[in-house]
């Protein structure tokens, strides 16, 4: 018997059941039996359970740690807020009682400064003394003052949005902002041009005021005041505006708002309401004489 082979010729039994053995070399019952054994037997099964353990334990771990992690997280942030809260709870509780005191404490100044000056004015020595008082409180910017002057103003430079077309400039120039030095300077020259009484935003300036730069803000007497700053000064308008124009501080301050784009502005005001400075630190003090009292005479007898 011969098999006919796909291309025409003529093929031996023997050459087709070579191929066959060739081809497939298991019996496919055999295959199906050594199949059936291997998932029986515990020796094969075991590595496939074992690794199908140790993933999902893996997989119960990392559960485990990002649940303990998201509660530390949670935790942290109600940790946070709570702090925060109290701490803003306690500032608006210090700002209030400070308020309360300082208004007890103008109070208080009132009634003595009343009973101060009722004592004083009832004699001749009183009164000279009350009188001298008034000139030293006036000196000291202890009393509060209204009249006409000149009003300076100084703002920081603006952003330039050719920089940063989305938000403007990615970060300002510090040339652009109004230093303390720049204040001392419209000060000086305001005192110098015949100014009886100076404030910066509301903040009266004595004889030992003092204007500093801590951090990115301006204090004026450890008070902080923010952009923009306005000057106040009391005085002749026509005395101040020639003698400001005059001093060569001001010329050097228009060429830094020339330069760098800072605000400068200034012009007469009519009514300048300025407010009483912080009270000054007592440093000396001396004693007042008493005066020898002369007794009463008598206008009939001269005695």
């Amino acid at each position: 018997m011969t098999a006919q082979p796909p291309g025409g010729g003529q093929r031996s039994l023997g050459a087709s059941l070579l191929d066959d053995v060739l081809a497939e070399t298991l019996d496919p019952a055999y295959a199906q039996a050594a199949e059936a054994r291997t998932a029986t037997d515990p020796a094969t099964a075991a590595p496939r359970w074992r690794g199908a353990v140790l993933v999902a334990l893996t997989m119960v771990v990392a559960g485990v740690l990002a649940a303990v992690t998201y509660d530390q997280a949670a935790a942290r942030v109600q940790g946070r807020q709570e702090i925060r809260a109290t701490l803003v709870d306690d500032i608006r509780a210090g700002s209030d009682a400070s308020d309360e005191l300082a208004t007890e404490l103008e109070q208080l100044r009132a009634e003595v400064g009343r009973a101060r000056d009722e004592l004083l004015a009832s004699s001749a020595t009183g009164q000279r003394a009350l009188d001298e008082l008034a000139r030293a409180e006036a000196g000291a910017a202890a009393v509060p003052v209204s009249g006409p002057g000149l009003l300076v103003t100084l703002a920081n430079a603006g952003s330039d949005a050719d920089d940063d077309p989305v938000g403007g400039a990615t970060e300002a120039d510090v040339r652009g902002r109004v230093r303390d030095g720049d204040l001392q300077l419209v000060v000086n020259a305001l005192w110098a041009a015949g100014a009886e009484a100076i404030s910066i935003n509301g903040q009266r300036l004595g004889p030992t005021s003092a204007i500093r730069f801590a951090g990115e803000a301006v204090l004026v007497d450890f008070r902080p005041v923010s952009n923009p700053y306005e000057i106040s000064a009391i005085g002749d308008p026509e005395t101040l505006r020639s003698g400001f124009l005059a001093s060569p501080e001001v010329a050097a301050l228009a060429l830094v708002e020339e330069s760098f784009g800072l605000g400068f502005d200034f012009g007469r005001e009519d009514d300048l309401r300025l407010p009483a400075a912080s009270t000054p630190e007592l440093r000396w003090a001396r004693p007042v004489p008493d005066e020898p009292r002369t007794p009463p005479t008598d206008p009939a007898t001269g005695d």
